[in-house]
Parts: structure tokens; C-alpha cells; sequence
């Protein structure tokens, strides 16, 4: 494989701007305060944490309330369909309100459990 289709392999992931973006960062205050370091890695391991607390408080509250739940198909099974014009797993019929209540409670929860842990320190 050469290298320029692994780059476009590597450029496809998943939010890989903001990856490099965050390590740029991290390299620029270890360059302006090397100190801060430590400050900056634990307070960010503290925001990664409350944020896993949080989606596993939401998924204990509402165990039968996931926004999986409302789909079609079963996203884990079911392969999405690429290159149509359709969307990739469909909502149920009649659910769409419903699975967007539960997309913002679960991203209400997860933001008070942040706020909540960032606050506090």
C-alpha cells in the first residue's frame, strides 16, 4: 500500500482534525509553560471521565430508552446504506420526536455530569 493511501485511509478517521489540533495545543503550552502540563493532562482525564460517567449514568437511569431503540433495523447488524440518498439507519415511523428527546437527555445528563465534576474542582 503506498503512502498516499494510507494517508487518505488516516484522514478518513473520525475526528482527526480535532486530534491533531489538541496535541498541536498540548505541544504549544508544554513550549510556553512546561509546568501546566501535568495541570492540563489531569484536568483533561477528569473531563474524559465525567463524560463515560455520564453516558453510563444516562444508560442506567434509562435502560430501555436508548436512542438505538428506536431505529428500523439494528445498527450493529445491519450494514448502513452507502451511496444511496437514503439516511444510513432509519427511525421508526411515528418516533422521531421521541428519539430526539432521548439524543438530548442523554446529552443533557452527560453535560450536568461535566459541569457537575468540572465545577467542583
Amino acid at each position: 500500500m503506498s503512502f498516499l493511501n494510507k494517508y487518505r485511509n488516516f484522514r478518513r478517521q473520525r475526528l482527526l482534525s480535532w486530534l491533531i489540533a489538541a496535541v498541536l495545543l498540548l505541544v504549544l503550552i508544554a513550549f510556553l509553560s512546561p509546568a501546566q502540563i501535568g495541570v492540563t493532562v489531569y484536568k483533561l482525564a477528569l473531563v474524559s471521565i465525567a463524560v463515560v460517567l455520564g453516558y453510563h449514568l444516562d444508560r442506567g437511569l434509562f435502560p430501555y430508552a436508548s436512542p438505538g431503540s428506536y431505529l428500523s433495523q439494528d445498527w450493529k447488524t445491519t450494514p448502513p446504506f452507502m451511496g444511496t440518498q437514503d439516511v444510513e439507519y432509519p427511525i421508526v415511523a411515528g418516533y422521531q420526536l421521541v428519539f430526539a428527546a432521548v439524543l438530548l437527555r442523554r446529552a443533557i445528563i452527560v453535560l450536568a455530569v461535566v459541569i457537575g465534576v468540572t465545577m467542583g474542582l
